[in-house]
Parts: structure tokens; sequence; C-alpha cells
């Protein structure tokens, strides 16, 4: 890879502080080939996730036979369909189009994958499991409480690292939204006239809603922020103090993402018990969210103090 090149592709990727070890090592330079390609055939970011969409609910399809050739097939669909998800972010930054319909329709091409991917395991156990041939309600109600928390565990680590980067990049490099804001844009769209963005920036809104709902202390900072810095002009000394607070929990946003799920989602296909996927996701991810919130809302609770002492 030239400087050139290497320089290019650098800019495609958030920042080193959030990237996660096997997306540097395998995803981004692969998305990096894909969105290079699309760039030149015109592509748009958001046909390249459309695209992912298809290739991941494909995947999830495959999973539901107990066939190991089948599954393995299926895991591949998965691996190309995470390597369009992450093109498509990089296309964007690579050509500057960036939109929150883009945004939403990101995050929803992940839960379309996963709800067929749980839908799979579902109907899978219920033909292959004596045990949950005998309760078959029994899989699905664990199914609907996993992903209950996936949903939350997804959404908590976004959250965290579009603090993070907002703090290291500013405004321009970060997608941390206001539900505040976001309800006074979404007041202004008319149902008749706007159906379809009103429609997407409700469901949007609610999840932001819930984002600041789990993240109280958080939200105390970001207004004691606006409070003591009405011009936005937070100061290097703070961002600095904060991201040395915050890059811990990278890591632990990481795991909460795409890679360690699907390593364990794989491994339970190996070991034909689909089921241990819902395990892995209900007690070490779940555990792993607990702290990390605690973890946050803890500093973040410092940093108000400090603010409202005048430090900075």
């Amino acid at each position: 890879m030239t400087a050139e090149t290497e320089s290019s592709y650098r800019s495609t990727l958030k920042s080193m502080d959030t990237e996660e070890h096997i997306d540097l090592a395998f995803y981004r330079p692969i998305g990096y080939m894909w969105a290079c390609l699309a760039k030149k055939l015109g592509v748009t970011p958001n046909a390249i996730t459309i695209a992912s969409i298809f290739l991941g609910v494909g995947a999830g399809v495959l999973f539901y036979f107990p066939d190991m050739w089948l599954n393995v097939i299926g895991i591949l669909l998965l691996v190309w369909a995470n390597s369009f998800d992450s093109a498509d972010g990089q296309l964007a930054r690579m050509t500057k189009q960036y939109s929150r319909i883009g945004r939403i329709l990101d995050g929803l091409s992940g839960d379309l994958w996963f709800a067929t991917i749980y839908i799979a395991i579902c109907l899978r156990e219920n033909v292959t499991s004596p045990f949950f041939m005998d309760r078959p309600w029994l899989i699905w109600v664990i199914a609907v409480v996993t992903g209950l928390c996936h949903a939350k565990q997804a959404a908590m680590a976004d959250y965290y690292r579009q603090f993070h980067l907002y703090f290291l990049k500013g405004e321009d490099g970060s997608e941390l939204e206001r539900a505040d804001l976001l309800r006074e844009k979404l007041a202004s769209l008319s149902w008749s006239r706007d159906f379809w963005q009103k429609l997407t920036l409700t469901f949007y809104t609610n999840y932001t809603v819930q984002q600041e709902a789990t993240t109280r202390s958080m939200q105390r900072l970001r207004a004691a922020l606006r409070r003591r810095f009405p011009d936005g002009r937070i100061p290097q000394s703070f961002r600095d103090a904060f991201r040395r607070a915050s890059l811990p929990l990278m890591k632990y946003t990481n795991i909460l993402s795409f890679n360690w799920r699907t390593i364990a989602l794989f491994t339970s296909l190996f070991l034909e018990m689909p089921w241990l996927y819902f395990a892995f996701e209900l007690t070490v991810l779940n555990f792993l969210l607990v702290m990390m919130v605690a973890r946050h809302e803890r500093f973040c609770r410092r940093f108000t103090k400090e603010l409202e002492d005048g430090k900075y």
C-alpha cells in the first residue's frame, strides 16, 4: 500500500480510539476496497447497506438447517454482509455522503440480520433439540428476552462511541444526537407531506430517548457543558481528560458490537448447540453492559462536579 493509499484508507476510519482489532485487520481493509469500487461505479452508501441486508438475512436463513456446509455458507454470507456494513460507512466518509437516514438504515440492517438469525435458531431448536421440542415456547421466550438485551447492548455501545468521538473530533466527527432537538425536528414534519421521513425519525427519536434514559449522569454532564461553554468551545484540556477516562471502555463497546458476538454464534453452530449463543448474550454480554454503564456514569459524575467547581 502506497503512502497516498494508506492516507486515503485511514481517512475512512472513524478513529483509532474506537476501531476494533478484528475490524482493522480484516473488515476495514476489505471494506475500503468495496468502497473504492463503489465510488468508481457511482454506488451510494445506502445502496451498499441495502445489499448487506439481503446478504445478512440470507445468512440467517441458512443457519436454520442442521447442515454444517450450509452453516459455513451462511457464515461466509454474514462475513460478506459485515464487509458491506463496513464499506458503507467508509464510502460515506470518503465521499462526504452523510445522512441521518443512512445512519438509521445502517442500524436497521443489523437488526434485520439478527432478527432472521434469532428466528432461524428458534425454528431449528424446535425441530432438532429434544428439550425444546418438548417445550417449543421456551426458546421463543429466551429469544425475545435475548433480542431486547441485544438491542440495548448495541445501542449503548454505539452511544458511548459517539460520545467519545465528540470529545476526540468534535461535532463534525461524531453522530451524537440530542432527543430534544430530534423532537423539534419531528414536530416540524407533517405526516401527510413527510410520511416516511417522519416515520423513520420517530423510531430514531425513541431510540435516542432510550439511550438518554439509561445515561442520566452523562446527560447532566452534557447539560453542564452547554451551560459552561454555550459556544461549544470545550477546552482541549477537558477533551483530553475525558478521552483518557473513556478510552478504556472502548474495548467493551467493541465486544458488544458485531465481531465477538458472531464468534460466539459461529462457535455455537459448530458445536451444534445454537442455543448457546443466546446464553452468551444473556450472561457475558449483559455483564459487560452493566459494568460499562456503571463505569461511564461514575466518571461522568466526576467530570460534572469538576465543571461545577470551576476546574475547567
